[in-house]
């Protein structure tokens, strides 16, 4: 965070995203510099331990205090998962929800007491996965389904579907033209890891291959240039690197909103 906040291309970036959890009830120097940032860019969040699919009663203690976090920093806006991460205990992992009606009915029901507890409207993040748990859906009918009964708005996560088309056998240009991509708030981008020919890991710790950024360009013309950002949580290269991917993403954009 120091490296940005001192780089003289900083203002190259037009938002951050921010995990809450790593930051909730924060203090001291490092709550001051977290603050620093908050004040500087405009800042949305990406939780991580909701679990909008897990069997557990949901956190009434922690939505509280997000809702507070989330008010206090300005965050202009506040995604999830659509997965499920923890039951009595956390998982430190987002696990598939089986793509069944009574779950798209289960989990629609608990986004709308997040936006209740929140007072605001969330966006969910079609996840990577790679095991299928007794689907009666298609991932898109499930996608579909949850966002149009929770009427909650989509993360639209371009590494992951190209991931998911690896590893399951389907067409990501099809997939991508039919999400409710009306819905879409803004969009991630990615590097992953390739474990086999036909087997690919969600890492967001690589450079962003080149099949990945012609989905982001297919996504831009199907749904406008839409705010987006790019991840990358391991193996971080240095900052001048990420920059020039970053320059990447503006310049898709510019192209889209051209040939519109």
């Amino acid at each position: 965070m120091a490296e940005l906040a001192e780089h003289p291309d900083a203002e190259r970036i037009d938002f951050l995203e921010f995990a809450p959890e790593n930051w909730i009830d924060i203090g001291g120097r490092f709550g001051r510099r977290f603050r620093a940032f908050t004040e500087r860019f405009p800042c949305i969040c990406h939780g991580l331990s909701l679990s909008l699919g897990g069997p557990a009663p949901l956190d009434a203690d922690f939505l509280a205090a997000l809702k507070r976090f989330l008010d206090e920093n300005d965050v202009r806006f506040y995604s999830e998962h659509l997965s499920a991460c923890s039951d009595a205990g956390h998982l430190y992992d987002l696990m598939p929800i089986p793509f069944t009606e009574a779950a798209v009915r289960y989990v629609a029901e608990r986004i709308k007491r997040v936006q209740d507890a929140l007072g605001r409207r969330i966006g969910v993040e079609n996840i990577s996965y790679y095991a299928s748990l007794g689907n009666e859906l298609s991932e898109l009918e499930f996608i579909n389904a949850v966002i149009d009964q929770s009427d909650c708005l989509l993360l639209l996560d371009v590494n992951n579907i190209y991931v998911n088309s690896v590893n399951f056998g389907y067409d990501p240009g099809a997939f991508l033209r039919g999400l409710p991509g009306g819905r879409a708030a803004y969009i991630h981008v990615a590097g992953h890891r390739r474990e086999a020919e036909d087997l690919r890991v969600d890492t967001h710790a690589a450079p962003v291959i080149d099949p990945v950024w012609r989905l982001l360009a297919d996504a831009y013309d199907l749904y406008g240039p839409l705010p987006t950002v790019l991840e990358r949580d391991f193996d971080i290269p240095p900052l001048a690197e990420l920059l020039d991917e970053v320059a990447t993403v503006g310049a898709l954009q510019s192209a889209a909103s051209a040939r519109a």
